[in-house]
């Protein structure tokens, strides 16, 4: 199934998009003629190197600081691509967000509790609000939310980080059937373990990348370039019947949960 990944003539908004994942997901949908505004947390300097990188190849990129738990951020960071490519933003790519610590329930704090829920649920409830507000009635457009396997497969130390994944989860459902009938999909993908910063300890060191690499059925972590291949099909017109789903991209490490039980 090859997807059409013409872009042109479209406007996304890419959260978290100086490094993993957005940032993958930004490089590709900008080679494929999106305008792209992406955002980073702190890292101005990456933010802007995607953004150059996009440019240099001749395409059309805006690096917005933003913090997507903010109400007022996310406003903020719609009206600038808005006004800086002079048309409504019709895809919406959400992977800005945090990673679990490992914190036993009983030590963890409800700062930190609520600043992964802020940034990973909050943050694309409140990017699609205004990504739909944005379209206008009769705007059609498609969301693809970056959730994880561990919105289904929990791990102990990581009550704030699942709990917001499986938040996502329903949301990206909810999203989708009360989109629908509006011409707005919303999807989900759902990675394993992918060489990211979010692996940094994995990428550091060979004999733990070997061993978590043994875990998965397919022999090997996930790259970045593979999810943003496939969020671009998700929000092409080749998906055009895909909406309510979540696809997993993960080797079939999810499947795993059981064996030796």
């Amino acid at each position: 199934m090859t997807a059409n990944r013409d872009f042109a003539a479209q406007t996304v908004v890419v959260t978290g998009g100086e490094s993993g994942i957005g940032k993958a997901c930004a490089l590709a949908l900008g080679a494929a003629g999106a305008d792209v505004a992406l955002t980073y947390f702190a890292d101005s300097v990456a933010g802007e190197d995607v953004a150059q990188t996009i440019r240099g190849a001749g395409g059309k990129a805006l690096a917005v600081q933003a913090d997507v738990g903010s109400e007022t951020a996310v406003e903020a960071l719609f009206a600038a691509a808005e006004r800086a490519f002079g048309r409504p933003v019709t895809l919406l790519v959400n992977s800005a967000g945090l990673n679990m610590k490992n914190i036993p329930i009983a030590d963890m704090t409800l700062d930190r509790f609520d600043t992964v829920i802020r940034a990973d649920l909050y943050g694309p409830f409140l990017t699609c609000r205004r990504f739909v507000r944005g379209l206008g009635e009769g705007g059609r457009g498609r969301i693809v939310n970056i959730s994880s396997i561990h919105e289904r497969a929990p791990r102990a130390g990581g009550a704030e980080y699942d709990s917001a994944k499986g938040g996502l989860s329903q949301l990206t459902a909810t999203l989708a059937l009360e989109l629908a009938p509006r011409g707005i999909a919303v999807n989900g993908v759902a990675p394993g373990m992918i060489l990211t910063p979010m692996n940094q300890s994995a990428l550091d060191h060979p004999d733990e990348l070997k061993a978590k690499e043994a875990a998965i059925p397919w022999g090997r972590a996930g790259r970045a370039d593979e999810v943003a291949g496939l969020v671009s099909y998700l929000l092409s017109p080749a998906a055009d019947y895909i909406t309510g789903t979540t696809v997993t991209i993960d080797g079939a490490l999810s499947l795993t949960v059981a064996l030796g039980a």
